[in-house]
């Protein structure tokens, strides 16, 4: 049976030194001027010197005084490119109740999993042999985040294995599912960020 086609960005799965998937997240600003929709499983990185310049208030959330909101940008696809992150839900927007994902030219409080050791699970474009576990690998970005699901269309570019340091995931394994088959396109597995502003990076193995 074909895997389905249904990428979701990254999705936290465990941490890798076995500690609960908690006290990581973080809320930062998409500001009004950034252009680009967000959505929840989306990568992203902090931008140089940026946070917001006004007091933020959203209701539920509470009021975050001018400088404690970092801002961030959608992390760009391809080796070099780093990651702080990736978005695990938003604020809810008072004039926009029903908007599950963030909307661009909008300002959008991120809640944002900072923590180099969670491990992810990520669809890929294509087949994963079982010899590229344990490999470096790109994203990339050639399918839409959904409106519908709020959910990234961020996907592991296929194309990209090999134990290079400059690469943004390390493969980990496969996900032992039976919905998977990672000899067929569309493969899901799961991958550490290797490139993260917040921890060190390192090649994958195979040098």
């Amino acid at each position: 049976m074909p895997n389905s086609n249904s990428p979701f960005g990254l999705k936290p799965v465990r941490h890798l030194l076995g500690l609960p998937l908690n006290g990581a997240v973080v809320p930062m600003l998409a500001p009004s001027g950034y252009a680009t929709a967000l959505f929840i499983g989306d990568p992203v990185i902090k931008i140089a010197a940026g946070s917001n310049t006004a007091a933020i208030k959203r209701p539920g959330v509470g009021e975050f005084a001018v400088g404690t909101l970092p801002q961030i940008n959608k992390a760009t696809a391809g080796a070099t490119n780093r990651i702080t992150g990736v978005i695990v839900a938003f604020a809810a927007n008072p004039d926009a109740l029903g908007t599950i994902h963030g909307p661009a030219s909008t300002d959008r409080i991120c809640f944002v999993n900072v923590d180099p050791y969670v491990v992810w699970e990520v669809q890929a474009d294509g087949a994963i042999p079982a010899a590229d576990m344990g490999l470096n690998a790109n994203l990339i970005f050639t399918q839409s985040g959904s409106t519908v699901t709020g959910l990234s269309g961020v996907e592991l570019n296929s194309a990209t294995q090999a134990a290079d340091a400059t690469f943004q995931l390390i493969i980990q394994r496969a996900v032992n599912r039976v919905d998977n088959d990672t000899t067929l396109t569309r493969a899901k597995v799961e991958v550490l960020i290797n490139l993260h502003t917040e921890r060190g990076i390192s090649s994958g193995l195979g040098i």
